[in-house]
């Protein structure tokens, strides 16, 4: 099969076509034939070299994480699903392979693809909507009528966090560019805040959760807009924000990367 590999560290150069031998689907796993998947942060970072320390994988290396394909094959006790179903979803970190005609991945990690979207929508949705939905409801303990500030909301997660946070019922608050303000209020905000205009880290207003979905801020900077027992959530592992998660065991206010 064809597939997009890295052989070693780097720039886009590193990126090559080549052919690999078909994936065999182990116990639990499905083989998908892959008719999308989507570039996200963590597939250049690998790309880059910059999670080597906590990947253990050998070159040549597959990249790529979401998954919107077919069922060409079922492995032993993946009763999920049969040959021929139209599935999305991903396979998480440090799992990879969808930049390739096939992969194999755990049913666990896939669903039944909606039919009211095409692959390539699919393809985009898993790994942005999950780290969405898992940083404010697992992270950030988001409950009904609670004032949610999401840093980077017309970005890949940022803009499924506007929704899951209106969803459950969130007052919600999106940052993001001049060229985006529009964009970002139909998707749900409540109020939306031009970064290029006004410094959201210096409202007045406090917020139960503040979701910093690019990690370009941090836990001191967002300190003062967080109510007395609110949440940081971020998807930058920065040493600054591992140190304040840690030390935010101790404190009303908490960090959750």
């Amino acid at each position: 099969m064809h597939a997009i590999v890295i052989n070693r560290y780097g720039s886009p150069e590193v990126l090559k076509y080549t052919t690999l031998d078909m994936p065999k689907p182990k116990k639990g796993e499905v083989l998908v034939k892959v008719k999308a998947s989507s570039i996200n942060p963590i597939d250049f970072k690998v790309r880059q070299g910059a999670l080597k320390l906590v990947m253990r994988k050998k070159f040549p290396i597959t990249l790529g994480h979401d998954i919107a394909g077919e069922i060409q094959e079922v492995g032993i006790d993946s009763n999920k699903f049969k040959v021929g179903d139209k599935v999305y979803g991903m396979n998480p970190f440090p799992g990879m392979g969808a930049y390739a005609e096939y992969v194999a991945v755990s049913g666990k990690y896939l669903a039944l693809a909606p039919s009211s979207i095409d692959e390539n929508k699919a393809a985009a949705v898993p790994l942005a909507a999950i780290t969405a939905l898992q940083s404010l409801r697992d992270k950030g303990g988001l409950k009904k009528g609670q004032k949610v500030l999401i840093n980077g909301a017309s970005g890949g997660v940022g803009t499924f966090a506007v929704q899951i946070a209106k969803a459950m019922g969130a007052t919600v608050y999106g940052v993001c560019s001049t060229s985006n303000v529009e964009t970002v209020r139909e998707l749900g905000a409540d109020q939306v805040i031009d970064y290029k205009q006004q410094n959201f880290e210096k409202l007045l207003e406090q917020f139960d959760i503040v979701f910093d979905a690019v990690g370009k801020s941090s836990f001191l900077k967002c300190r003062s807009i967080l109510t007395s027992k609110g949440v940081y959530v971020s998807t930058a592992p920065r040493p600054d924000n591992f140190l304040w998660s840690g030390l935010s065991v101790f404190m009303p206010r908490k960090v959750k990367l």
